[in-house]
């Protein structure tokens, strides 16, 4: 067996996929059992726990999309772009694991999965947006960076493990109304501290609403004199929530995706809430806004490339 494969089988028997995800941010919807729901960390759109772990199988999958696998695969699908020996790096890096290959298992055997660990995450420092190179990369590929000033700060945090061990990290964040960190960038997304609904209050009566904070510094970039109050669910499992915020708002409109479970959304919303309006169209033949404008920015290079 060579060096890569034994990486591999080291780390799918090794690693618990709840403590992997509870590393990540993601905590389950369920207690820990045979099959632990979770809210998918694969799909902002999940409202109902369609992601289900089996722990000691070492197994997942999606019931939302029908994908599923192991935990190499579920990275390769969370850090879109990966090669699977980068993969395995990242994998090895957020579990703080040192895998020695030439102390590689008899065949057949398996190491017996480490107990579920729930990370300490600390935030050290939030700095205004700018002074970071590769956060301002991140947000120039989602084509929001000029929208993302007073929008978006620099978050820089810590997690560290039960036995002491501190990696730091950093990140584009914005902060939700429960006082958590809501950070993305190229290689994560997650929620440090409390999930909340972002509210960003202006006119009394008049609201928009996104399903993601990306969305929205995309519709910032067409409607930068607006004054119309803000609301980003950060994830469609608080759409209830969204709806009893918005309720005092006369003048609603609505930028959800144009998938399954976000049309879902906008119909469940509209039920609650009728005279919301449905803007989407203005994002028709993608997914989401900030689609459109990544697929905007692309086709603006390559004009930009063939002018020259």
């Amino acid at each position: 067996m060579d060096l890569i494969a034994k990486r591999a089988r080291e780390i799918k028997d090794t690693i618990s996929m709840i403590d992997f995800l509870g590393r990540l941010g993601f905590q389950p919807a369920s207690k820990p059992s045979r099959e632990t729901k979770y809210i998918s960390p694969l799909r902002d759109s999940d409202t109902d726990a369609s992601f289900s772990v089996n722990d000691a199988k070492g197994v997942w999958r999606d019931y939302g999309t029908g994908q599923g696998g192991n935990i190499i695969d579920f990275a390769m699908l969370y850090w879109k772009g990966l090669r699977f020996t980068e993969a395995l790096d990242k994998i090895s890096e957020v579990c703080n694991m040192a895998i020695d290959s030439g102390n590689a298992r008899t065949e057949g055997r398996k190491r017996i999965r480490p107990a579920v660990q729930i990370p300490n995450y600390k935030v050290e420092e939030v700095k205004p947006y700018g002074g970071n190179a590769a956060i301002n990369n991140f947000l120039s590929t989602r084509g929001v960076l000029q929208a993302a000033e007073g929008r978006i700060s620099e978050v820089y945090y810590y997690v560290q493990d039960d036995k002491g061990v501190r990696k730091n990290y950093f990140a584009s964040g914005w902060q939700n109304e429960l006082g958590g960190w809501e950070v993305r960038n190229k290689y994560f997304k997650g929620c440090l501290g409390k999930k909340g609904l972002t509210f960003i209050s202006r006119d009394p009566k008049q609201l928009v609403v996104f399903e993601g904070y990306m969305n929205y510094l995309s519709w910032v970039n067409d409607n930068r004199l607006s004054e119309k109050s803000v609301l980003v669910l950060n994830s469609l499992a608080l759409l209830e929530s969204g709806i009893k915020k918005a309720s005092s708002f006369s003048d609603i409109d609505l930028f959800m995706d144009h998938d399954k479970a976000g049309i879902a959304a906008t119909l469940a919303w509209k039920q609650a809430l009728p005279y919301s309006v449905d803007k989407s169209a203005v994002y028709s033949g993608y997914n989401d806004y900030n689609e459109k404008t990544m697929a905007e920015l692309k086709e603006a290079k390559m004009y930009t490339s063939i002018a020259r």
